[in-house]
């Protein structure tokens, strides 16, 4: 099957006071069509919070940006909860309040001494309403996609599981240089995980029920082309949208690891997915600025991007925390 390359609009929102320097974790709210999200590297942090038409998917009213005491990469709403979040803070598991911002640290996981080495980034939450959360190893990251040496030794990026009764698991003791992207298969059979870094996407088998993985296979690999896969979602057919960074693409895989379809958009760091609109058939997309010193011109990173599959193609939305 020949590759399809589709070509993705303009932002769809520019955020007001200039670019973010890197968007992440878009989810939507359809009790009241907002669109959530993150600046995770400005000072201060910020979470952006814009109510979007159901339908069409363009803003409907003016943007609330709030200030935030630490970066929060990702989060998820919680049931019968409100206006509150489960979120990853740099350091571990927290707790956000949409309306004051408040940070209420519920797990402190990297101590204050190791923020040097690590950090959290991406996660998710499953069907049982189970948070996962993923680290970065910054040392290793700063080597750059797939130029980690073998002398580094074995990164120390890890994946933990935050379940509603409080207790924290650790699933991946280590081996991981930019954890990213966790999504599950329509029939919960399968997890997914991106390295943003290693330049691959993982397919875990996955126990619902007892929130265990094993046979970890590579399902993606991009360490002889170009792009890191960052964070996706997973559509109604069990096909994988995922926001590449240094790419300017959103790229579609089949459950099989098939690449179906780009659609390319004028900014070079695409972040992370999110499934949006009354019929979950929009993707919005965060993004990044450009850093590297020499950003394409017409560059739009930093800004908030939106694609409508055709095809009848949707999704589903993202699950909430169950604690």
């Amino acid at each position: 099957m020949a590759l399809q390359e589709t070509q993705g609009s303009s932002a769809f929102f520019f955020c007001p006071k200039g670019p973010m320097v890197l968007g992440e974790g878009p989810i939507y709210r359809a009790s009241d069509s907002t669109l959530h999200w993150f600046d995770c590297l400005s000072t201060p942090p910020q979470l952006y919070i814009l109510p979007v038409n159901q339908i069409t998917g363009v803003p409907c009213g003016p943007v609330r940006v709030i200030p935030l005491a630490d970066s929060v990469t990702v989060a998820f709403f919680r049931k019968e909860r409100p206006g509150k979040y489960i979120a990853a803070y740099y350091q571990g598991v927290c707790f956000l309040d949409e309306h004051t911002g408040e940070i209420e640290v519920v797990k402190e996981i990297i101590p204050t001494s190791e923020r040097d080495e690590l950090r959290f980034n991406d996660g998710g939450v499953d069907a049982r309403g189970r948070f996962w959360l993923a680290e970065i190893d910054k040392r290793a990251m700063a080597y750059g996609p797939n130029r980690l040496p073998e002398t580094y030794g074995r990164p120390k990026g890890r994946l933990w599981r935050y379940d509603p009764d409080g207790s924290l698991h650790l699933m991946i003791d280590g081996g991981i240089v930019c954890g990213n992207g966790l999504a599950w298969s329509p029939d919960d059979k399968t997890m997914y995980f991106n390295d943003s870094v290693a330049m691959v996407v993982y397919a875990y088998d996955f126990d619902l029920e007892t929130g265990s993985i094993s046979n970890r296979r590579v399902l993606v690999d991009r360490r002889t082309s170009f792009g890191e896969p960052d964070g996706m979602v997973v559509d109604t057919q069990g096909n994988l949208w995922i926001a590449v960074f240094a790419s300017n693409r959103v790229m579609v895989f089949s459950p099989d690891g098939t690449h179906l379809q780009d659609i390319v958009f004028p900014a070079k760091n695409m972040t992370c997915t999110t499934w949006g609109g009354a019929n979950h058939d929009i993707i919005y997309v965060a993004s990044g600025l450009d850093r590297s010193g020499h950003p394409a011109p017409g560059d739009e990173g930093g800004h908030m991007f939106m694609y409508k599959p055709t095809n009848n193609v949707r999704g589903a939305p993202k699950h909430e925390f169950a604690g």
